[in-house]
């Protein structure tokens, strides 16, 4: 059975935003449920008293969740961020590989509201990289890059009312975006901000060493 979006961030015990600005709704379901699906009342209270294990087992699945990868996607991801000792902190690189994902880089530009949609985007070809239109929403998007809408699909409802969104979008500085061609470009490699979601990505990294 496959959980709603809400019952993820219910499950996390804090808002992951998987619903764009859904989530920002007096009406969202974790507003007036912020506790674990199926918890009693009586049981909630115990929901700080987990293992170190299990608080470790959480933080996957909420990064997991927050990013929609599958669990031998993301278990790669770490993979590649461990075996990066010595040249760069292993969580640095977790953030820098999820973060450089193209359906992660287009959630960013704004092209869309939440990164299932922009999933979709890339999935449906709708997105551009380089001028040359693309599905895979894994791919890495490296420095240099430029990522834009492709031409015939400017006129899907998609992107048709985007415009006023897209100049008041909020962007990291990894990221610059043109306006005027709706194109955005990688100017530097994803670093990972003091606001950032509070992901404990060193646990991550600790919760697979074992």
């Amino acid at each position: 059975m496959i959980e709603t979006p809400c019952k993820k961030c219910r499950r996390a015990g804090e808002k992951l935003f998987l619903k764009g600005e859904k989530c920002f709704s007096p009406k969202c379901v974790f507003v007036k449920k912020p506790y674990a699906p199926g918890k009693l009342q009586s049981e909630r209270k115990h929901r700080s008293m987990l293992t170190e294990y299990g608080k470790q087992l959480r933080e996957k699945q909420k990064i997991r969740n927050t990013y929609g990868i599958r669990e031998k996607q993301f278990s790669s991801y770490v993979k590649v961020a461990t075996e990066s000792i010595g040249k760069k902190n292993p969580a640095e690189t977790l953030y820098e590989g999820l973060e450089s994902r193209l359906d992660n880089a287009v959630f960013r530009i704004g092209f869309s509201t939440s990164r299932a949609l922009a999933r979709q985007m890339v999935s449906h070809g709708h997105i551009t990289v380089n001028g040359r239109k693309l599905t895979v929403p894994s791919m890495k998007v490296s420095v240099g890059d430029v990522i834009g809408i492709r031409e015939g699909s400017k006129g899907s409802k998609l992107f048709t009312e985007i415009s006023g969104r897209l100049t008041k979008h909020s962007r990291p500085k990894w990221i610059t975006f043109d306006d005027k061609k709706l194109e955005g470009t990688i100017v530097a490699v994803p670093e990972a901000p003091k606001s950032e979601l509070s992901f404990d990505l060193a646990s991550i990294i600790e919760f697979y060493s074992r």
